[in-house]
């Protein structure tokens, strides 16, 4: 059953209602009502990729945080330099939550992030040898990290300093792999052009580099998992249980090696469309590797991917894959059974960066709750293409949405949970609406795969059915009453 297309078409409207004239008719073209022709069609006709209005909160980041916070910094094994002034390393030195094996200091630096801390003299007489310095200093003090990447920072761009050449000279020097990353936040309307730049210096300075002594016909990569509470070993389980061999993960608990090997995999599987389509892209056209996009949020969509995958290889994982599925779809059924009464019905507004606006759809339906609304912080038309289908007729579907907006459409449309990002999350808090943060689950996890989906469950029970929400709403009762008299 659809919602009501009208109904909601007047709720945005009233929405941006607010706005002025102009500003008012440029937010219109980033609403879309999802209708039946745009669900069989993908008729998209939102606006996306373009800048953000200037004057509204937008939740979106910049292009370095695009390729520092999400593609090179969860490199284990490098030293990632945040080359510019303190405040941006500061903000992203632990980069999100990622899980590492390793030691830290031996095998491990996944936190190790130094920044080159920008000075005055630094803007006015160009940064390049400080940078050379901070390089000499690096392989004293973390003589096993593999490489380093020179990750550069708005003020670098603007003086035009050559960290390439710096790069060059320096990985010379020291021996190893030294990657310029020119990621200038002010380059592109998002952290999304930071993606696209990082697969590009991974593609040119990285990929194919080194060679796999082994390697099968059951040999595949993980692309554009991050490792959330530990997502790609969830993930991985899936796969090697089903009789894969999984020989390089990007870019969580991801290292050097892993990047320079992975042209030697037989297929590409990408999670994060958005961040690293651009590399399988690449992989395709110059080692002949075919991709595929999984999604393995929730059992209905897991049962779909692990099936699409072993499609791709012989009846030996076929047939393991059914075996798998076999083996856990009762476990996932105790658990539907246990949280979907508690949880169905319940209406959801989703707005996530990268692709988990969409492929968070079906585990929250294996739950029976309802997607009334979502959209991204930095979604190409494509996204929305594939978005559309899986959503009901009548939804809301938004891009780039600012503060306000999701704040009037959460109370409008009497939302019961919101999953975004942590600029929104004490927002809503206040406001008394339940609020999962979606980027890096709310430090638990995993959520992906069998084992992810039992505390995916858990968690949006222990959100949505927590008492302290109808203590909010007596205390605020009570307050009215007060103020009344």
């Amino acid at each position: 059953m659809g919602l009501d297309i009208e109904a909601n078409k007047k709720l945005v409207e009233e929405v941006l209602e607010a706005y002025p004239k102009k500003a008012k008719k440029d937010r219109e073209k980033h609403y879309q009502i999802n209708t039946e022709e745009a669900q069989t069609c993908g008729t998209c006709a939102l606006k996306s990729n373009i800048k953000s209005r200037p004057g509204v909160m937008t939740p979106r980041g910049c292009s370095y945080a695009g390729s520092k916070g999400v593609v090179w910094g969860p490199i284990k094994d490098m030293v990632h330099i945040s080359h510019g002034p303190i405040g941006c390393g500061q903000y992203s030195w632990a980069t999100r939550r990622n899980y590492a094996s390793g030691t830290l200091g031996i095998d491990n630096f996944t936190a190790m992030q130094v920044t080159s801390d920008f000075q005055e003299t630094d803007i006015v007489f160009g940064g390049d040898k400080k940078l050379e310095v901070i390089m000499r200093e690096i392989t004293e003090m973390f003589p096993l990290a593999k490489g380093i990447s020179v990750q550069s920072e708005c003020p670098v761009g603007l003086i035009g300093d050559d960290i390439e050449a710096v790069s060059k000279k320096m990985s010379r020097e020291l021996e190893m792999p030294i990657v310029p990353v020119r990621c200038e936040g002010f380059r592109g309307v998002s952290q999304s052009l930071g993606h696209h730049i990082a697969n590009d210096a991974i593609r040119d300075f990285v990929l194919g580099k080194a060679d796999l002594a082994e390697t099968g016909p059951y040999d595949v990569n993980i692309i554009g998992d991050y490792n959330i509470g530990g997502d790609a070993w969830a993930s991985r389980i899936l796969l090697e249980e089903m009789g894969l061999r999984v020989i390089a993960q990007w870019s969580g608990d991801g290292t050097l090696n892993e990047l320079e090997i992975a042209h030697k995999a037989k297929l590409n599987l990408i999670h994060c469309h958005r961040s690293m389509n651009y590399m399988v892209e690449h992989m395709e056209k110059a080692y002949g590797i075919p991709w595929m996009e999984y999604n393995f949020f929730g059992p209905s969509k897991t049962y779909e991917s692990l099936r699409a995958i072993a499609a791709l290889f012989d009846e030996t994982i076929q047939a393991n894959c059914e075996k798998l599925i076999a083996k856990y779809k009762p476990q996932m059924d105790i658990i539907i059974d246990k949280f979907k009464p508690r949880l169905e019905n319940k209406k959801v507004l989703l707005m996530i960066g990268g692709l988990r606006s969409r492929h968070t759809i079906g585990a929250y339906e294996d739950l029976g709750m309802e997607i009334v609304a979502s959209g991204y912080e930095f979604a190409h038309k494509d996204d929305y293409e594939k978005m559309f289908p899986m959503l009901k007729e009548g939804a809301v579907i938004m891009d780039d949405p600012t503060a306000y907006e999701l704040e009037e459409l959460a109370q409008k449309m009497n939302i019961d949970l919101v999953g975004s990002g942590i600029k929104e999350k004490y927002v809503y808090h206040k406001m008394g609406v339940p609020f999962r943060q979606m980027h890096s689950w709310d430090y638990s996890g995993p959520y992906h795969g069998f084992d992810g989906f039992k505390i995916f469950a858990k968690d949006m029970d222990m959100t949505v059915n927590s008492p302290v929400w109808n203590l909010m709403k007596k205390k605020e009762k009570v307050q009215k009453e007060e103020a009344s008299i």
